[in-house]
């Protein structure tokens, strides 16, 4: 992001407190003993199971370990479904992971940071060029076959996080890929809601992705997250992928005001 740092981001840029490290030490250590267990775990799984339920265990661990208290609300999603949800945080990821088990569609950026595009294909993550109109056919059947083999995917249309007060405009390109009837699948809004810590929770400005992650796992308090799980969208709110957006972003929003 260009231009002058706002004053939220750069008070936070000093974030962690001397007596913070040791916390932030112990949480790192636990997540890469996470990882270590998981990993190999992962390979013993893969030949006996067509959906590998260890992605999903250690994004649950890392959502714990980070210090994510996770609440749900509203109606259980089915097996296979598509989640449309606001974006606040990395948190969101692990949270969203943990409690349903979904793969996720993600700008081809992080693809190209090679330890996290292995451990983000290892959840089935789909990676798009969002500003690659001729890949967008290819784009669209890559979401598809993950939702075919996968079962649940979640898209941020946001494009980016937010600082969770509100919500961007919803970009409603790879929502082409439920255009068809032929892939009937639950089509689901989802709202992360951080509660009274979103403002502190929330990934926004031109605060480094590190500074954020070192100061939430520097924070003793517990990060309280409800996932909400609004209404599927109905046959007419689903007709095209603009209306999917529009109306999902809707629902969100006003979930969102009748909260605050």
């Amino acid at each position: 992001m260009n231009g002058a740092t706002p004053p939220l981001a750069s008070a936070r840029g000093r974030i962690v407190a001397p007596w913070a490290w040791p916390l932030v030490a112990l949480r790192l250590a636990a997540m890469l003993a996470a990882l270590t267990v998981c990993v190999p775990l992962y390979y013993l799984l893969s030949p006996f199971t067509t959906r590998n339920p260890v992605p999903r265990w250690f994004l649950r661990a890392l959502a714990a370990i980070a210090g994510v208290r996770l609440h749900t609300r509203g109606r259980h999603p089915a097996q296979r479904t598509f989640f449309i949800a606001n974006h606040v945080s990395w948190l969101d990821i692990p949270a969203m992971a943990g409690a349903t088990g979904t793969a996720f569609v993600a700008h081809d950026g992080l693809a190209a940071i090679g330890p996290l595009r292995w451990l983000c294909k290892l959840n089935d993550t789909v990676f798009i060029a969002r500003h690659d109109r001729r890949s967008v056919a290819a784009q669209i059947e890559q979401v598809r076959a993950a939702l075919r083999e996968t079962g649940a995917l979640t898209v941020f249309p946001e494009g980016t996080t937010s600082d969770g007060t509100g919500l961007l405009p919803f970009k409603s390109s790879l929502l082409s890929a439920l255009d068809t009837e032929a892939d009937h699948i639950p089509v689901q809004p989802v709202w992360l809601d951080y509660g009274k810590a979103t403002r502190e929770i929330a990934w926004v400005g031109a605060e480094p992705g590190l500074d954020n992650a070192l100061r939430i796992l520097a924070r003793w308090r517990p990060v309280d997250l409800t996932i909400t799980f609004l209404p599927p969208l109905s046959q007419s709110e689903r007709a095209n992928r603009k209306a999917m957006a529009h109306t999902a972003r809707h629902a969100i929003a006003s979930a969102m005001a009748e909260v605050r």
